[in-house]
């Protein structure tokens, strides 16, 4: 192998690299969101881990500009790499959101509802991480895809009850609203990891 053909191999991989860590940081972001839900109020450090992770998204999507900036020659469209990298930063982004509220709105106990978002949350993150090391070879992702359009409408179908179930329970006013941004929070990140596979996708599909 020449030295020109092992440099590109080496920043290929790097950006393989930097995605899957992304992936991992997605997961575990929504891991920890999911046991803050479970654990509240007593969550003890996990909304600074949280903190932590959305840092770590910003990090790995500077580092994947940085290196786009550096490179001549990418793995696939550069417009693909900066809207996959900002995609799943987003998911980290609404993620922290959703951590800072709860304590930012002295939320005394979760709702069923947010706990079951969260977890649906949780498995589309799972289902990215999973897919994202496929970009390496352009295999085909379409069950991750099926599997998170399905967590998607299953979040959309408990945002629903969610919503009506604060209106149905004469709740304070100031609570409503307090929970309803909670949940929109919670259904963008949702909403996100689908955006995120359909990139991912179509990155494979392009390049196949």
């Amino acid at each position: 192998m020449s030295r020109l053909s092992q440099l590109f191999g080496s920043k290929e991989r790097e950006f393989f690299d930097l995605f899957e860590e992304a992936g991992a940081n997605c997961l575990r972001a929504a891991g920890l969101l999911e046991q803050m839900l479970q654990e509240w109020p007593d969550h003890g450090e996990k909304l600074r881990d949280v903190v932590v992770c959305e840092q770590e998204g910003d990090r790995i999507t500077h580092d994947i500009i940085q290196r786009l900036n550096q490179t001549f020659v990418t793995p696939f469209d550069r417009e693909d790499i900066i809207a996959l990298a900002s995609n799943l930063d987003d998911i980290v982004d609404y993620i922290e959101e959703v951590a800072d509220f709860l304590g930012l709105y002295r939320i005394e106990a979760p709702m069923e509802q947010a706990q079951r978002m969260a977890r649906v949350l949780h498995e589309a993150c799972r289902q990215i991480n999973d897919a994202i090391p496929r970009l390496r070879t352009l295999r085909d992702i379409h069950h991750y895809t099926v599997e998170v359009n399905r967590l998607e409408n299953d979040g959309d179908r408990i945002l629903r009850e969610a919503v009506a179930s604060l209106f149905e329970r004469g709740i304070d006013p100031m609570m409503v609203i307090r929970w309803k941004d909670i949940f929109e929070r919670l259904e963008d990140a949702i909403d996100s990891t689908e955006t995120a596979v359909n990139t991912l996708a179509g990155i494979i599909i392009k390049n196949q």
